[in-house]
């Protein structure tokens, strides 16, 4: 059972959330917060898996909540929850250690979805989000603590965020499969990550999407 907690401040939203919760067997719902303040008074109390979180709440918004539980509860995992599709907002979650960004008007089957996998260590991203960093640059940067990725490798990372599959970036970027594949191996080893949704976190983080 996936115990949650939603800190949100509006009562319709958190309303309409008990009702599409109600009907999954796998999430609990043990407690709601109308901010970051009253969200970490009860995490004192309560130990939650998954933080359905208001990007944009009083008191104390979700983006400095996000940080004092990931410090605090390094092991509960907070899900953004928000009417904002803007790209400053979504790094801005993601960036403070959020494991992900579900967007309000998103189906109930989404939400429940979002909600599982971030709980089993997974990225989520509302499927509308990839499209707002179609347009990005992609652009290289190095130093001694940045990987130094060629600019091939940073477009094949960008088409991974994209999640278009070896096949697809092979097509797109012009080039075989078996090199596409010889690349995310590169990237995944350089970067120091072992999967696909620690690539595009990083990716992110490091705005290179």
């Amino acid at each position: 059972m996936i115990r949650l907690i939603i800190a949100d401040d509006h009562p319709m939203i958190i309303g309409g959330l008990k009702t599409i919760l109600e009907k999954d067997k796998e999430i609990s719902l043990i407690a709601e917060a109308n901010n970051g303040v009253e969200l970490l008074d009860i995490l004192k109390l309560k130990e939650a898996d998954v933080v359905l979180m208001d990007v944009n709440m009083p008191v104390m918004n979700g983006i400095d909540a996000t940080k004092k539980v990931k410090k605090q509860y390094p092991e509960t995992k907070v899900l953004a929850f928000s009417q904002y599709d803007e790209k400053r907002f979504v790094k801005q979650m993601l960036k403070t250690g959020a494991d992900g960004y579900l967007l309000k008007n998103s189906a109930a089957s989404e939400i429940t979805d979002a909600i599982k996998m971030v709980h089993d260590g997974g990225l989520f991203l509302s499927e509308e989000l990839p499209n707002i960093f179609e347009s990005s640059k992609t652009t290289k940067r190095s130093n001694y603590f940045f990987p130094d990725l060629s600019n091939r490798e940073l477009d094949v990372v960008k088409q991974i965020y994209l999640e278009r599959s070896s096949t697809e970036i092979a097509k797109h970027l012009g080039i075989g499969k078996s090199t596409v594949e010889s690349h995310r191996a590169n990237i995944f080893l350089k970067v120091g990550v072992k999967n696909t949704a620690g690539l595009v976190k990083w990716a992110i983080e490091n705005d290179i999407v």
